[in-house]
């Protein structure tokens, strides 16, 4: 097995950091160090096309002066009275920034919930490849696919510590165990590919690797011989894997930060009905053996959960401390990047599901398209204005039909929201999770 550093040491690190920073005059600091370990293998054709494993240490340093702060970072374990002159000194030069500083002392975390964020088995290379061997082969056994995109499984081991002026001491561990796949179908100019990957705290959690191939497999083989859509408004129902995209949409509209710069096209929003009655965002830190769960925030903060959005409600933003006391309001524990400039962002973000089946669902919709897949970053933070290239299904007569392709799908973020109507099929994959999602009144550019 391949194991961290002591914990204890890292922790040690850390507080050596800060220690050396208040003698080179800093106000206050704050440190993290951070240890990573992984490993990882690529299949193609039923041979180990790469290997790789990596192994690395990161420390960063964030000291305040009067009213400026600077942040100094490194690879390895460099002396700590080096780092705390230099950021020091970074500080004494740095604008001032009244927003600026530590997590208010009362929302720290006192207590750390266990998560199960660690498995403690690491895998070897052979069981990598063995992985990565049964996802190919199965997708390979499907008919009509022509040859393997190639296939991977990868493993991961990290550890994290922060470490406040101010009395925060913490640390946890985490472990990531993942496969992915993909497949080619047909021939010559009419080649078509699919992917499937899932991605796990435990390895145990995984599902069948000949599954993930499978699934990569028969995605492509449907594919095949797409046509185009007629130009015109439609509704457009979005599989859950590119559904999740929606919700980074409103992560980035609702990021503090965002806020801050009047720069969300959700600016005016908080306390409104952003979505229809009966839609639920959650965010939880807290989630069991989720893949963005961690028993404190960036800043030291108490993790917790809370809805985004209630009953189609937008509740808050996700903030920092620094964002928080911009927009006169208190963090809520999303920093990410501790000792290093930290900045909101979500954790474990989930659209909850609704009462119908996705075949029901889709047909009520009765003519539309269902989306798999979703090209390029057409997405406008500012205005809300939404545009993208999209593939996936026809739905005619209630059902899916033929493979479509070559089509841009557009909308305002804000009207799509409204309209948003959520299936039942809810799975936890991925660190943002959506069920099955229907939206009425879209563009659609096609032939």
């Amino acid at each position: 097995m391949t194991a961290l550093p002591d914990q204890s040491r890292l922790v040690e690190t850390a507080a050596e950091l800060v220690e050396a920073a208040k003698r080179a005059g800093a106000d206050a600091a704050d440190a993290v160090a951070f240890r990573r370990v992984g490993l990882s293998v690529d299949i193609r054709n039923g041979a180990v096309e790469e290997t790789s494993r990596s192994e690395g240490d990161e420390l960063a340093l964030r000291v305040f002066v009067g009213g400026r702060h600077a942040s100094v970072s490194t690879n390895g374990l460099s002396p700590a009275d080096e780092l705390a002159v230099r950021a020091v000194a970074m500080a004494k030069v740095a604008p001032e920034d009244r927003f600026a500083g530590l997590a208010p002392v009362d929302r720290l975390a006192r207590s750390f919930p266990e998560l199960d964020l660690l498995d403690p088995v690491a895998p070897s290379s052979e069981d990598l490849i063995d992985r990565a061997m049964r996802a190919e082969q199965a997708a390979l056994a499907v008919p009509g696919i022509a040859k393997s995109g190639g296939t991977s499984a990868g493993w991961s081991l990290s550890g994290a510590v922060l470490v406040t002026s101010h009395g925060f001491s913490g640390a946890y561990m985490g472990s990531r165990h993942g496969v992915s796949a993909t497949a080619i179908a047909g021939e010559g100019t009419g080649m078509e590919r699919d992917y499937d990957s899932v991605s796990k705290i435990h390895a145990g959690d995984l599902p069948d690797p000949a599954e993930i191939g499978r699934r990569a497999a028969e995605r492509a083989v449907r594919r095949l011989n797409p046509a185009q859509m007629p130009t015109g408004p439609a509704t457009v129902v979005y599989d859950p894997r590119v559904a999740v995209s929606l919700l980074g949409h409103l992560s980035g509209a609702v990021n503090g930060s965002s806020i801050a710069r009047k720069s969300s096209f959700l600016q005016k929003a908080l306390g409104e009905a952003v979505f229809a009655p009966g839609i639920r965002i959650t965010d939880d830190p807290l989630r069991v053996r989720g893949l963005a769960s961690r028993p404190f925030d960036g800043e030291g903060v108490a993790a917790e959960a809370f809805d985004l959005v209630t009953d189609g409600v937008l509740q808050r933003w996700f903030l920092d401390s620094g964002t928080a006391r911009e927009l006169g309001l208190e963090t809520n524990g999303r920093a990410v990047g501790g000792g290093s400039n930290p900045h909101p962002s979500a954790t474990n973000l989930t659209l909850l599901p609704g009462e119908r089946t996705p075949e029901q669902l889709i047909a009520d919709i009765g003519e539309g398209l269902y989306v798999t897949e979703l090209i390029g970053h057409g997405a406008n933070g500012v205005t809300g204005d939404y545009s993208r290239g999209a593939s996936g299904y026809r739905i005619r007569g209630g059902k899916l039909a033929e493979a479509v392709s070559e089509i841009t799908i557009a909308g305002n973020m804000r009207e799509m929201f409204r309209r948003l109507v959520v299936a039942n099929d809810l799975e936890y994959r991925y660190a943002f999770n959506s069920p099955t999602v229907a939206i009425e009144g879209m563009m659609i550019a096609g032939r």
